[in-house]
């Protein structure tokens, strides 16, 4: 594909992508359908996301796939939605493995059921050599929880003795985060025209670049990838300072 060769020409690939997967209610609705047809598309198009990735070897992809926000949907839909992530984990690891993808899931796990965890720890397990590419889920994640859960290990730290209080520094502080060990998105994409971060890597975004898309997520496909890359090519990233 002529743009993605154009990009990867370029140099200027990010190193690591963010992605909040917005508008499968809305996708089913508009066709009177019940929301997990939505979700069941918007399954599809995560592949589509995943090989746009491989194809442009960026290294490292986060998708936002279960907040923990979103507990608060009606029991009906929650069930649907964790029905369709045991298909996922059954179905879809071997092939993410045969693409050289390490999987790597994020978030409480604690309200999970024990299946489900059982099948995450084992995707975890069987792809974790992978260097293709590394997929983290963010699953039952919320951003400011896990920034207080930082603080607080932080905190029993200085108090038991282990680190003194001039220790704390954002490095630190990083390494306490569930994304310690991944690079900080370069890109965030949010899908539907929603253009707020919704309690999503909020730390880690600090200087990240957004692009929002106006497609609803289950018609996302590999060219919207390619589409919000070339807009975060023409930006030019001063962290602060004043640039060239």
């Amino acid at each position: 594909m002529e743009l993605a060769r154009s990009l990867r020409d370029s140099g200027t690939l990010p190193r690591h992508v963010a992605v909040i997967m917005d508008g499968n209610g809305r996708w089913a609705k508009l066709r009177h359908l019940p929301r997990i047809a939505g979700h069941e598309r918007g399954a599809e198009a995560v592949r589509e996301l995943v090989k746009g990735c491989r194809e442009l070897g960026i290294g490292y992809l986060t998708i936002f796939a279960f907040s923990s926000e979103n507990w608060k949907r009606p029991s009906a839909e929650i069930g649907d939605l964790m029905t369709l992530l045991r298909v996922f984990l059954e179905r879809e690891i071997a092939a993410l493995d045969e693409a050289e993808v390490c999987v790597h899931v994020i978030g409480d796990r604690s309200r999970l059921g024990h299946d489900i965890v059982d099948l995450v720890e084992s995707a975890e397990k069987r792809t974790g050599s992978n260097e293709a590419l590394t997929l983290t889920v963010a699953l039952d994640y919320g951003s400011r929880s896990e920034i207080v859960a930082a603080a607080r290990r932080l905190a029993e730290d200085v108090h038991t003795g282990r680190l003194s209080p001039d220790d704390i520094t954002e490095q630190a502080f990083g390494r306490c985060l569930d994304t310690a060990g991944l690079p900080d998105p370069d890109l965030m994409i949010r899908t539907s025209g929603e253009q707020r971060l919704s309690n999503f890597l909020l730390w880690q975004a600090a200087y990240t670049e957004l692009v929002f898309v106006p497609t609803l997520w289950p018609d996302f496909k590999r060219e919207h990838l390619f589409q919000a890359i070339d807009e975060y090519q023409q930006r030019e990233r001063r962290y602060g300072g004043t640039g060239g």
